[in-house]
């Protein structure tokens, strides 16, 4: 009996250690409060560029003030999100669908892990929270992207992973 407890215990321990382990450590973002520390760079121009789409999130996204595109998108905006056509006069026509002006606020609203430059490259990275198909009721955490290109001090255009619908 003793034999079969151990074998037992030996078996269950086995496929314990042979299942995948699926639980990678959950993302967090910045505080908000420090958010205006990852604008900093030692290359004054990369610290611009990263002003300028932490500025447009803010003012565009966050705070709905399509008026304001102007000031940060350049007239023939290239877009990859499937759902919004090319062009600063279709992003505005897309957003106004379900934007309302508010004030802007000093952080942006998304959970904001980081901003990163390089070249003319801006890239925003947010905590996603997704619901965890194997386990209802449960969630987990994951990264969401934003990249765009700035071109003579405008936002030219956009990546994120975004599907259609």
């Amino acid at each position: 009996m003793k034999n079969l407890a151990l074998i037992l215990t030996m078996s269950g321990l086995l496929c314990a250690f042979a299942l995948p382990v699926l639980a990678g450590t959950p993302v967090t973002a910045m505080a908000p409060a420090l958010q205006s520390q990852l604008l900093q760079s030692p290359d004054p121009q990369l610290a611009a560029n990263k002003k300028l789409v932490f500025d447009f999130w803010r003012e565009v996204i966050d705070a709905g003030q399509l008026d304001k595109a102007a000031t940060y998108l350049t007239e023939v905006y290239i877009q990859h999100n499937p759902n919004i056509a090319d062009g600063r006069a279709a992003f505005v026509a897309y957003f106004a669908q379900f934007s309302k002006p508010s004030p802007v606020q000093p952080q942006i609203s998304l959970p904001l892990v980081n901003i990163i430059a390089e070249g003319p490259y801006v890239t925003l990275v947010f905590v996603q929270t997704l619901p965890d198909k194997a386990n209802p009721g449960k969630t987990y955490t994951t990264t969401a992207f934003d990249l765009f290109r700035i071109a003579d001090g405008k936002i030219a255009e956009h990546w994120d992973s975004m599907r259609k619908g």
